[in-house]
């Protein structure tokens, strides 16, 4: 069957057709970063014009690079939340309107849930039981896949979220918008010496990052002049701190629940230092997906839906957004 898609949680509008949850016959992708970079973040009104002026057009080539008529589309899935109210508004009218147009069934799904579902549209399928981290700009979540549908969340970020750290972390050291790649630019091939703390929060799954961007605040305030050899080898330092975490606690929590895989979803899973990590450390197989489906794109949703929908999942036309989802215990935490 195919699914068409719909993602407008934040700042990319992405609209994507998969056939039976795994095959990508498109998935196209506009992103807004370079309108918001000039602010140092995303605005939410001008994310949610863009959404406007741009879903239609990619829609159109969605279903150009996937030559498939509206006619051979079987459900209409979209995000409804966590994200940006507005962006979010865009995505889910405009996935209701082709769903009444076209009596179609419509599917909503958490964007969370969504990120871990990219990786099922890798080369092998993921073993179930697995530990899902999820790291994004605003999510640093672990979670416990027992099978499709089934979840159980351990633990996630008592302050700031991975992303999130990495965007103010790049902000302190004086580095572009969006701080994650730029401090990935900045350091590859870096060797340092100097050392950030670690909140291990210990007898617990959850993870903070508030410290370590503190300390790094703290470590840049006191240095008189600093050159781009520092900046580079203090970046190192704070990826490292935080890649460190990410790795070790989510390692020891598969280790402690006998998990057959780790999964990785968001987009801070993009990130080369935390991919190399996992690769090199983790006697559990970890399954990662391409970089271009760690970020936000429908291609994810798709697949999510596919698997709600053979378990009967459909919603009325009265469907709405959820700015505020999060990932709870069950069925899609929605």
């Amino acid at each position: 069957m195919n699914i068409l898609a719909v993602e407008t949680s934040c700042d990319e509008t992405s609209v994507s057709i998969v056939k039976d949850g795994s095959k990508i016959l498109s998935n196209i992708i506009a992103s807004q970063v370079e309108i918001h970079a000039r602010y140092g973040g995303i605005v939410p009104e001008v994310a949610s014009r863009q959404h406007i002026l741009t879903i239609v057009p990619v829609a159109e080539r969605a279903f150009e690079e996937a030559g498939v008529s509206m006619k051979q589309v079987d459900a209409i899935a979209v995000t409804v939340g966590p994200g940006l109210a507005g962006s979010l508004i865009v995505g889910v009218n405009f996935a209701k309107a082709l769903a009444i147009a076209n009596s179609l069934p419509v599917i909503g799904i958490n964007h969370l849930e969504g990120h871990i579902y990219a990786n099922w549209l890798t080369e092998s399928n993921p073993e179930l039981p697995c530990l899902c981290l999820v790291v994004s700009g605003g999510h640093s979540d672990m979670i416990l896949m027992e099978d499709h549908g089934r979840y159980r969340k351990l633990g996630s970020t008592r302050d700031d979220a991975a992303g999130e750290a990495f965007d103010k972390g790049a902000r302190i050291l004086g580095l572009p918008y969006p701080g994650g790649p730029a401090i990935q630019a900045a350091t590859m091939g870096v060797l340092t010496s100097i050392s950030l703390p670690r909140a291990w929060l210990r007898e617990s799954d959850d993870f903070s990052f508030s410290g370590v961007k503190t300390a790094l605040l703290h470590l840049v305030q006191g240095k008189d002049s600093p050159d781009q050899t520092w900046i580079k080898e203090t970046a190192a330092a704070f990826q490292d701190a935080i890649v460190d975490v990410l790795v070790s606690k989510t390692i020891q929590a598969a280790a402690r629940l006998n998990v057959r895989q780790i999964l990785l979803a968001g987009g801070v899973a993009a990130n080369s230092a935390l991919r190399s990590r996992f690769l090199v450390d983790s006697p559990v197989p970890v399954l990662i997906p391409p970089t271009i489906l760690c970020t936000d794109n429908a291609a994810m949703i798709a697949s999510c839906a596919y698997y709600h929908y053979q378990t009967g999942t459909r919603d009325e036309v009265e469907l709405d957004v959820i700015p505020g989802l999060t990932f709870g215990n069950g069925k899609s935490g929605r």
